[in-house]
């Protein structure tokens, strides 16, 4: 922490997504009602499988994992974002950059890992069904989860530890409304050339190796599928296609702006919006929401809920 010490910027200013008050208000708008139902659908299933013995199994507890870091995940920038729509002066300190940035690697590392994990749980699940309960046991699946913030845990140390003891002497205008590491280095007042190829070595190499794992598996997925099951095979099309445009539109963005880190397109920061704000809102849409045993479960929480505060309702309406 003593390279706080050695930086002669106190903040940062954030440009935020554009300057017209008028969009400004219809994303705040927007961004608003999407960081609620982000919340609300994630802490939904959450308490579902938490609170539905039937739903204690490895795909759910991975599921429910995810649910827990895509909250983490939109909330480490979103609400300030939203905040910022109103602020004459969209600043942030140091120190709060330099968290956000902590929070971004570690939320992000942590979710490729959990996503190759809910991966291999399908492969298993799909091309050893005999010996699926031994393979995934809840140790192993306990394992996978803390593998998964270790991982995410080590990958942020790993961009910060150069970060923290960078001379930021200068400029220190943001052309996001995020603090994210290839904008944050390139404010530093020496040379970040070697910092970046490190960067683009554990980050951009790291999240395209994912994907293509990810996508490897959901092949493999689906030629099993279809080799025993041609009934199945469309349902299961149907479902690794909208997994796989979830995990595109995680992954794809990640690619593109750490792969050049060296380079600021205009795009960078509507490609940031995908993985900090639209993917947690989806993930829970696409993952579980749409699995026919989470609705079933849902609608008895609600149905149960629901008797058990108005038992006289049923009574009046028959009289």
């Amino acid at each position: 922490m003593e390279g706080f010490n050695h930086s002669r910027v106190s903040e940062f200013v954030l440009l935020g997504l554009t300057d017209s008050p008028d969009i400004q208000i219809f994303l705040f708008v927007v961004f608003t009602i999407l960081y609620l139902m982000t919340m609300l659908g994630n802490c939904l299933i959450l308490f579902t499988v938490i609170s539905s013995p039937n739903l204690h199994s490895p795909m759910y507890f991975l599921l429910s994992n995810l649910s827990a870091i895509d909250m983490c995940l939109s909330s480490f920038a979103t609400p300030k974002m939203i905040m910022d729509f109103f602020a004459q002066q969209k600043t942030i300190s140091f120190e709060g950059c330099i968290s956000q940035i902590f929070f971004l690697h570690l939320f992000t590392g942590t979710e490729i890992v959990l996503l190759i994990s809910m991966s291999f749980d399908r492969y298993i699940a799909i091309r050893k069904p005999l010996h699926y309960n031994t393979i995934m046991s809840h140790r192993v699946c306990v394992g996978l989860v803390v593998t998964s913030w270790m991982v995410g845990f080590l990958h942020t140390m790993s961009q910060l530890a150069f970060t923290l003891y960078l001379p930021f002497c200068g400029p220190n205008v943001v052309d996001s409304f995020f603090c994210d590491l290839p904008l944050v280095i390139q404010l530093a007042c020496i040379d970040i050339y070697v910092l970046g190829i490190f960067m683009i070595s554990t980050s951009g190499v790291i999240a395209l190796i994912s994907f293509l794992l990810l996508f490897t598996s959901y092949i493999i997925v689906l030629v099993t599928i279809k080799n025993h099951s041609s009934k199945g095979s469309s349902k299961a099309l149907s479902t690794c296609t909208a997994h796989f445009i979830v995990v595109f539109m995680f992954f794809g963005p990640c690619i593109f702006i750490y792969v050049w880190p060296f380079k600021n397109f205009l795009v960078d920061k509507i490609l940031s919006v995908f993985y900090t704000i639209f993917t947690p809102f989806l993930n829970p849409l696409i993952y579980t929401l749409r699995n026919q045993e989470v609705k079933t479960a849902m609608k008895k929480k609600l149905n149960n809920q629901y008797f058990s505060t108005g038992k006289t309702t049923p009574r009046i309406l028959v009289q």
